[in-house]
């Protein structure tokens, strides 16, 4: 088994460059990136004496647990994607981690992060899961992290549902391409708590087939620059906004005149028919002022003056005060 150790390290001609008048434990502690990609790495050994390490490459191996890294206070960017890793854990104490790297691995289930309060970009694209099974992504963790992510991946991991994604209000680019998204509404109520995405990736998607797919997306988010690697003209997303904004008022006044005023049917077939209310019966105010000027329209287009209209129709003394006032 091969396991990375200060041991591995002396050996390595790449790292171990030995400046004059430094011992080798003292070359450790001005080492601040370590590059062991591709190396058939199996295990973290002790490395506590690169104290002041920053970047540290382990992608490309056969690393199965993240172990040994408490010591790693200043690591700020890690990369060991394409490991078999099969659980987030051990790096509570990585306080100034910026940049995590874990596509490619084991990982069914996003945990572990929730001391990673200066965490940026988070990239878990491509895990090898059993058949069936699908990414899951731990609330508590992502709401941990709503204040600092910027940069979320999680493509092609059989991910059909993201409403739990809403609280990353810093997301600024997201990709989560060949998954299983399908739902329209659930899609652009998540993007709508994002305002500053600047670039999402959803290619390969069941719900980039429903209709108006891409103007919807546009429309609700209004900082979005490229959308499924196609650039947004600006052009083109604030005529959708003032269409949909045009839409929406249309819709509103028609609900509006369908909710107005109400006026009985008798009413209205009375006018119709060129007569007056019934006697004895009492209507609002409001509804004898909105059937006097259609009456007398109606007698102006019959040509019967107003006088002859009232000659022939019985009209309670209430009504008469009304409609003569």
């Amino acid at each position: 088994m091969v396991r990375l150790t200060i041991e591995l390290i002396a050996k390595s001609r790449n790292h171990f460059k030995k400046k004059r008048g430094l011992s080798f434990p003292e070359y450790l502690k001005t080492l601040t990136h370590l590059h062991f990609s591709s190396k058939s790495i199996e295990d973290i050994g002790d490395l506590s004496m690169c104290r002041n390490l920053t970047v540290l490459y382990l992608y490309d191996n056969q690393i199965t647990h993240i172990c040994n890294l408490d010591f790693a206070s200043n690591l700020t960017h890690l990369y060991m994607q394409n490991n078999n890793i099969t659980y987030i854990d051990n790096l509570h104490n990585l306080q100034k981690l910026s940049k995590l790297y874990l596509g490619g691995n084991r990982i069914a289930v996003v945990e572990g992060l929730d001391e990673l309060h200066e965490l940026k970009e988070l990239h878990l694209e491509n895990q090898r899961l059993a058949p069936g099974e699908k990414l899951l992504l731990d609330p508590r963790t992502l709401l941990s992290l709503a204040e600092s992510l910027c940069v979320l991946n999680i493509s092609n991991n059989n991910i059909d549902d993201i409403r739990d994604l809403a609280v990353l209000k810093e997301l600024q680019h997201f990709s989560a391409a060949d998954n299983k998204l399908h739902n329209m509404e659930e899609l652009e109520d998540v993007s709508s708590h994002w305002p500053l995405l600047l670039q999402m990736d959803l290619r390969g998607n069941p719900v980039c087939k429903k209709p108006k797919y891409r103007d919807r997306l546009i429309t609700v988010c209004k900082s979005l620059e490229v959308l499924d690697g196609k650039e947004i003209n600006e052009l083109t997303r604030q005529f959708l906004i003032n269409w949909k904004a045009s839409k929406e008022a249309k819709k509103k006044n028609n609900k509006h005149m369908m909710t107005g005023p109400w006026i009985p049917y008798t009413l209205i077939n009375d006018i119709n028919m060129g007569q007056g209310p019934h006697p004895g019966h009492i209507y609002q105010q409001a509804n004898v002022q909105r059937w006097k000027p259609q009456q007398s329209l109606r007698a102006q287009k019959c040509k019967i003056p107003m006088s002859g209209c009232f000659n022939h129709v019985a009209v309670s003394s209430p009504i008469c005060s009304h409609v003569d006032a």
